[in-house]
């Protein structure tokens, strides 16, 4: 039976903003080392993630927007991209292969060479839209990783569940319009980057949570919205953009998920995947900044993952 995939780079350790920016090369650290004192390492199949191509990015991004993130990543310093997202000299590279992880999972997952598969790159994705950066975010990893499929498998359904604190304002806007695509995204609200609160349809299933919702709260509010609408889409796939920013000690949000409220949606998905996608799952990561309870809720997020296979 085919494993669960687990694709990283050494690269993704390079990007850094500042000195002192929560998002740091010191998450991915944490989690390959939870992974590493962990029984389930010898559970899961290793990958290095490739650089995506310009090719790839444009299914998802505008040329124009990409060709002006090439042009204008340093060879030396940091440039801002906008209030919360710059490049340094290694930017460019960490985020083609975390690009690159989502096109690599989704040809692993689709020719059944592994049950699922979670990108474990940075910087994460699901702020970028078609023209922009945002939220730490430069190119949208799970968007081109959908494109990919719609593109080179002609699937003609395909879900993302976002779990994240933020809202996926990146991956609604590249995906509003486009009818193969389906969006359930639950967000911490009012709260950064205020949209997804007003601009719900039957294929963006925008969930906003008030500040404080427990995990009991959080299941309560899946399993009613994002259910029936699954259930009546239909996906081929499943994409997770795999934000660990809920949990109660996050020191970026407000939300109150403990870890076993991250292995309840995973295994959710999980279920949601075997009735109606024959068990493919795509995962990315997202935010998550407390260091301890990022790699352990990752660790869960994995081995739930993996104990599906």
């Amino acid at each position: 039976m085919n494993r669960t995939a687990v694709i990283s780079h050494p690269d993704t350790l390079l990007h850094v903003m500042d000195g002192q920016h929560p998002e740091s090369p010191a998450r991915i650290s944490a989690i390959q080392a939870a992974i590493n004192a962990s029984p389930i390492r010898h559970q899961l199949d290793f990958y290095q993630a490739p650089l995506a191509t310009r090719q790839h990015l444009t299914l998802a991004h505008d040329q124009a927007y990409v060709d002006y993130i090439y042009a204008i990543a340093p060879s030396a310093g940091i440039v801002k991209l906008d209030a919360d997202t710059a490049m340094g000299p290694a930017s460019l590279e960490a985020t083609l292969r975390a690009s690159g992880a989502a096109i690599l999972a989704t040809d692993l997952v689709m020719q059944q060479k592994a049950r699922h598969a979670f990108c474990c790159t940075r910087p994460p994705g699901h702020h970028a839209g078609k023209r922009n950066s945002a939220g730490f975010c430069i190119f949208n990893h799970v968007a081109v990783g959908v494109m990919h499929a719609l593109k080179h498998y002609r699937l003609q359904r395909i879900a993302i569940i976002d779990f994240d604190v933020h809202h996926g304002d990146g991956t609604e806007d590249i995906f509003k319009q486009n009818q193969a695509v389906m969006l359930c995204s639950t967000f911490q609200h009012p709260f950064y980057l205020h949209k997804g609160a007003n601009s719900r349809t039957n294929r963006m299933i925008n969930v906003p949570l008030p500040a404080n919702a427990s995990g009991e709260a959080f299941r309560e509010a899946v399993t009613r919205e994002f259910t029936p609408a699954i259930e009546a889409f239909k996906p081929e796939i499943l994409f997770v953009s795999a934000g660990f920013d809920a949990h109660r000690q996050d020191p970026l949000a407000n939300l109150a998920l403990e870890i076993e409220d991250f292995s309840w949606i995973t295994r959710y998905i999980v279920a949601l995947s075997e009735k109606y996608c024959k068990g493919r799952i795509v995962s990315c990561l997202e935010g998550g900044y407390h260091l301890q309870y990022l790699s352990e809720s990752v660790l869960a997020h994995i081995k739930t993952l993996s104990e599906s296979t």
